[in-house]
């Protein structure tokens, strides 16, 4: 171990927060520290979510709006905590909501290279979640991402 890359400060500055509009609870906590990363450091902050495999049925495909409608909610929940994070003191935050898809792997594959973040801010799913396990999304990110990850509990 060098002593000199010991004293060097690790800086973020680009921090990614995924929300999960189906579990407000899980993101309550992980967006209070994101937001106040963004706004104490001055860092860029975007705000992520997903709409979820999972909560799309076939009967939702079939039924003319429904998705858009789904859609919608994911969109507006995004924007509410842009809304907040600016009013909180954040000045570079930036949001993106995603089309259906497995959550991870969306973020993964799809946003992180779009967003390039040196940290990634998730929740840690509760058990009202529609995950079947408490806390997975924010585990297969920590496993999978090549950036830093902080599960906020």
């Amino acid at each position: 171990m060098q002593a000199s890359e010991l004293s060097q400060p690790l800086v973020f500055r680009r921090v990614l927060l995924t929300v999960d509009a189906d579990d407000p609870n899980s993101s309550i906590r992980a967006f209070r520290y994101a937001a106040t990363m963004a706004h104490d450091y001055q860092i860029e902050l975007c705000i992520v979510s997903v709409l979820e495999d999972d909560g799309v049925s076939i009967f939702d495909v079939m039924t003319p709006g429904k998705i858009d409608k789904k859609e919608d909610d994911v969109r507006q929940t995004v924007e509410d905590y842009m809304t907040i994070a600016e009013k909180l003191g954040a000045e570079h935050v930036t949001g993106l909501t995603v089309g259906a898809g497995d959550v991870d792997d969306v973020i993964l594959e799809r946003v992180i290279p779009k967003f390039k973040p040196d940290l990634i801010v998730c929740g840690s799913d509760t058990e009202d979640a529609s995950h079947r396990v408490p806390g997975a999304v924010g585990l297969r990110i920590a496993k999978r991402a090549h950036v830093s990850v902080i599960v906020v509990r």
